[in-house]
């Protein structure tokens, strides 16, 4: 057995980088299910299919739907989503990371067909449910998929992949809502709503073909599948020593952590030194609650209908804009996980995000309702979605997929991933209620709010998130063992598990 650290993983071919990266298309459910919503709740015919009728000094459109009816529809969909993450972590240990994903794009299916049917707000939130719970299990399955197929060369790369997908869904709600929104019949909401179903169709035929993830089958003592899954994945023979270097080291540092740790819920919540189980799972859990707490998704759940309370024309064009500015520059993160790191792209996402923040806040609340607060607006909403695309947005999903050892990872993947849904709901219920005319009524001083929580964005991530470029899963169980958070991006791996087992054993 080698202990050449460099040649734990193989080359990889372009076939291997397509199965790798294909997963990540199971972001455009999320996206495109976040931002449809924005569009259908700023529609006239469905404001008078769902609401009431009121002055049209209230509304333009002489209709209206009630504050708790438009944050109960779009939040609702988050509290499906938590509780989809959270047994996402169960299902995938059980049966499988690929079977799970074809399995929650089915729950969702269901969820599509209730919302297509429905007429009035109680079908259109129990559709959003169900969907919700499928969108949870996605987004928590394909994140520890994708990390576990991965090569650590390019995983930051790939798994910023799904944040790009999440942003081409946003981008196209937002294109099929501007061309559907002037419809005066219940297509103008239902066909938004019913193209959900291609997205789930492609993902559930598209991961039928794609191998299982071998670290899968090492937890579940099938060796010989995992070779032959990763031999797939590496487009390498089974009997080349690259397959045979990797696969030995993930056998290696699995039954490492199975001798210090179990794979239960309980194990998660021990530890709380460096490397422990229950400090890893806070650094997720606390790392996608602060990825809600940039405010980003008020622009993408609420920002039609901010933009038109904001006396901005052409209010679903401005929206399709920040949703194209979010595809274009997420990719620049595809650069920059691998040559600038995950940490520094949070700390540097933070300060972008909160400049800002501060300057569209005090523009709008020193000049309201005039031209140069709306340009302000405008303008520096698009900077900060790019300062989100490029940094929190996708190594936020990067870091949960990179954190946890093998045993308890579905699981602690599962926790960090419910958080983000966990904030995604309580913000999306209680942020209609923040800039509302007739409740809070804040205005642009909303974005004072996701200033200050990005200040704390900055502070946590520079006190606690380490840095894992370049690293094999494995080799970030060692270097969260040996290094803090502002030392880690020094550490160099030293020695492989595998060698580490082979030397034990002759000393034995």
């Amino acid at each position: 057995m080698s202990n050449d650290v460099s040649r734990i993983e193989s080359p990889i071919t372009m076939r291997g980088y397509l199965l790798c990266g294909f997963a990540a298309f199971g972001g455009i459910l999320f996206g495109y299910d976040s931002g449809y919503i924005n569009g259908v709740l700023g529609m006239d015919f469905f404001k008078k299919e769902f609401g009431r009728a009121v002055d049209i000094s209230v509304d333009p459109s002489g209709y209206n739907i009630h504050v708790w009816e438009k944050s109960l529809i779009t939040s609702i969909l988050s509290a499906g989503t938590f509780f989809g993450a959270l047994f996402g972590g169960n299902l995938a240990d059980w049966i499988g990371r690929r079977l799970s994903i074809i399995i929650a794009c089915f729950i969702f299916s269901i969820g599509v067909a209730l919302q297509v049917a429905s007429t009035a707000v109680g079908l259109l939130v129990g559709g959003r449910v169900i969907a919700g719970f499928g969108v949870g299990l996605v987004s928590a399955i394909v994140i520890m998929y994708m990390s576990e197929i991965a090569p650590k060369a390019v995983r930051g790369a790939i798994v910023a992949g799904y944040q790009w997908a999440i942003t081409l869904g946003l981008l196209l709600a937002a294109c099929v809502n501007q061309a559907t929104h002037n419809w005066d019949t219940h297509a103008s909401y239902r066909v938004p709503i019913a193209i959900q179903f291609v997205w789930a169709f492609i993902l559930a035929t598209g991961l039928f073909f794609l191998p299982e993830s071998p670290r899968w089958y090492v937890k579940q003592g099938r060796h010989e599948e995992a070779a032959t899954a990763l031999a797939r994945l590496r487009g390498q023979p089974a009997s080349s020593d690259y397959i045979k270097d990797e696969l030995a080291e993930i056998q290696a540092n699995f039954e490492y952590e199975m001798s210090i740790s179990q794979a239960g819920w309980a194990d998660c919540f021990k530890g709380l030194g460096p490397s422990g189980n229950f400090r890893r799972v806070l650094i997720g859990v606390f790392l996608q609650m602060f990825q809600q707490l940039t405010g980003v998704n008020f622009i993408f759940y609420y920002g039609t209908t901010f933009f038109q309370t904001s006396g901005i024309k052409n209010a679903f064009l401005i929206s399709l804009i920040t949703n194209l500015v979010n595809v274009i520059t997420t990719p620049i993160a595809f650069w920059g996980v691998e040559k600038m790191g995950r940490r520094k792209l949070l700390l540097i996402g933070a300060i972008v995000m909160l400049v800002c923040e501060f300057i569209v806040g005090a523009v709008g609340t020193a000049l309201p309702g005039s031209q140069a607060a709306s340009t302000c607006l405008v303008v520096f909403v698009c900077f900060y979605i790019f300062g989100f695309a490029t940094t929190w947005g996708p190594s936020a999903w990067i870091i949960i997929g990179e954190l946890y050892p093998l045993p308890i990872r579905a699981k602690g993947v599962a926790l960090a991933t419910a958080s983000n849904w966990l904030w995604n709901f309580v913000l999306g219920y209680v942020t209609p209620y923040m800039v509302d005319p007739t409740e809070g009524n804040l205005g642009a001083k909303v974005f004072f709010v996701w200033g200050t929580t990005c200040v704390g964005c900055f502070l946590f991530a520079y006190f606690f998130v380490p840095e894992t470029k370049g690293l094999s899963l494995e080799q970030v169980d060692r270097m969260l063992e040996e290094t803090t958070p502002r030392t880690s991006s020094k550490w160099v791996p030293h020695e492989t598990y595998a060698h580490r087992a082979e030397k034990k054993q002759m000393e034995a």
